[in-house]
């Protein structure tokens, strides 16, 4: 039996014949306080599959105390870094063997394609890996001092429990980006994901108890915003919140840290410029943008949603990329034949739907889409034809909001200095992609964009290897990379007299 909260949210009085998850406080797989219940639809079917419980600050509370008895006196806070390691490193042998149980789930939760997700499940070991081998590497410094006969060191110490709040589009990999490194650190967490996307982390967290990890480390309350997100920002005794999502989100979270004056990371949204100049290679570029915003449904933070398009080559170039996106075929995500999937939840459908009006009344043309599809393989899923939209200006809500689905904006240019001129004028600054072969224009545009990451004759690539985060609104702080682990400690200085002679104790040393 099943009935509507007072938010309109599907809930579940029971688990009924659908596959129940549970939460994971303390080392123990529990129900929520309450006893209440989310479903979880399949964007593909438009049905519920699951339950997973529907926590509150009751939940929260217990996870939080849990991770702070695990910082502050359990095995976790003597464990030698090296051990800490180790751990990580399991972690990823148990994610490579279970990778492909992994991908099913978060395609029934998000839509994403399978071949897609089975690649990022594969993937993820080596963030294990690579913050695995840096757990025992975190060194001190010592640093000189003009302070005679003092000893003066640096050290670097984990900052205790993180609150990490992960989205619904790339479910395990954003929460991967934040458990690796703040676990290498030394820190403990407690995980809120997004309630349209819970289950392939709650299958993740088994993986860490396999592993071995101590209790209280890693804990997970699923939820909604209200009522599992907003007291988790909010406890006194979580020391960092870490963030993947909408900017309103966002900015909500960033206030609220701020009444704390905890410690924050905000990987927030986009309006990626994509630019084409006229010495582009067309059919390189071509499936450089349609990677850029048709992949994932357009589903992700660095979507290349705004394409910059020379005045050159802009007939030519927009002819061949409607030729090449109507062939994309929409589909089941478990088929290796299907190229874009359903968006991801009802509200981002509708809300793309009301983009493409939106775009429609502003002036822009609609060159291609600008539908939901439905019947054959689509079925009665959450399905959004590929739209581009030709005489787009800047100005226009289109170019300047993040709609987080399958619509492209094309703007045209005529000079490098419009192009870039263009790119910069948005509150976004996440990336941006340039398609030239004109080897100056590749290393000198780069350092005029103002974009965390910068792709030349590419677009969509990521790597642990390499920090990952956005410049203005698109948020604050850096993951991945040597750099994320940095994010999750804290450096103190110490100051050592060996033979104290104080002259005069009104003064500064």
């Amino acid at each position: 039996m099943h009935t509507m909260s007072p938010d309109g949210t599907a809930q579940a009085n029971a688990p009924d014949q659908l596959q129940a998850f549970r939460m994971y406080i303390d080392g123990e797989w529990c129900e929520s306080a309450s006893g209440r219940w989310l479903e979880t639809k399949n964007p593909y079917t438009g049905k519920a599959w699951a339950v997973i419980p529907r926590g509150n600050a009751d939940d929260v509370d217990r996870a939080v105390q849990a991770a702070n008895r695990a910082f502050v006196g359990g095995p976790w806070a003597t464990m030698h870094p090296s051990d800490r390691g180790l751990l990580l490193h399991r972690v990823g042998d148990l994610i490579a063997a279970n990778a492909e149980r992994l991908a099913e789930l978060e395609v029934r939760d998000n839509g994403k394609l399978k071949v897609e997700m089975l690649g990022q499940m594969k993937y993820l070991p080596r963030w294990f890996q690579y913050y695995g081998g840096l757990a025992d590497k975190i060194e001190g410094r010592m640093p000189p001092t003009d302070k005679k006969g003092m000893l003066h060191y640096v050290s670097y110490e984990p900052i205790g429990v993180v609150g990490a709040i992960t989205p619904w589009n790339s479910p395990l990999l954003l929460t991967v980006w934040k458990i690796a490194p703040a676990l290498a650190a030394g820190n403990t967490l407690v995980i809120k994901p997004s309630e349209f996307a819970s289950t392939s982390l709650l299958a993740l967290v088994e993986l860490f108890e396999q592993a071995g990890f101590p209790k209280g480390v890693i804990n997970v309350v699923t939820g909604l915003g209200a009522e599992t997100g907003e007291p988790l920002v909010e406890h006194p005794f979580v020391d960092r919140i870490a963030f993947t999502g909408g900017n309103l989100a966002g900015r909500k979270i960033y206030e609220a840290a701020a009444r704390q004056f905890k410690r924050v990371s905000l990987e927030l949204g986009g309006k990626s410029p994509n630019i084409v100049f006229g010495d582009a290679g067309i059919e390189d570029a071509v499936k450089g943008v349609i990677s850029g915003i048709f992949a994932a449904s357009g589903q992700t933070c660095m979507a290349g949603s705004r394409l910059l398009l020379h005045s050159s080559i802009h007939d030519t170039f927009l002819a061949r990329l409607v030729e090449v996106t109507r062939a994309a075929r929409l589909g089941d995500p478990n088929s290796p034949e299907t190229d874009v999937g359903p968006v991801a939840t009802e509200q981002q459908l509708q809300k793309v739907l009301d983009y493409i009006t939106l775009a429609k009344a502003e002036g822009a043309r609609c060159i291609l889409g600008g539908r939901r599809a439905s019947g054959g393989d689509c079925g009665d899923g959450w399905f959004v034809e590929p739209t581009i939209f030709a005489d787009v200006t800047n100005g226009m809500r289109i170019a300047r909001e993040e709609v987080f689905g399958p619509i492209l904006s094309v703007i045209k240019f005529d000079t490098d200095d419009e192009a870039i001129a263009l790119a910069n004028d948005t509150p976004f600054g996440l990336a941006a992609g340039l398609w030239t072969t004109d080897l100056a224009r590749a290393m000198t545009l780069p350092k005029r964009l103002r974009a965390g990451t910068v792709w030349v004759n590419a677009y969509r690539v990521v790597s642990y290897l390499s920090p990952f985060g956005g410049f203005k609104e698109s948020g604050i702080g850096r993951e991945n990379g040597i750099e994320a682990i940095y994010e999750y400690l804290e450096a103190k200085s110490v100051f050592i007299n060996p033979k104290p002679s104080i002259s005069n104790p009104f003064t500064l040393q």
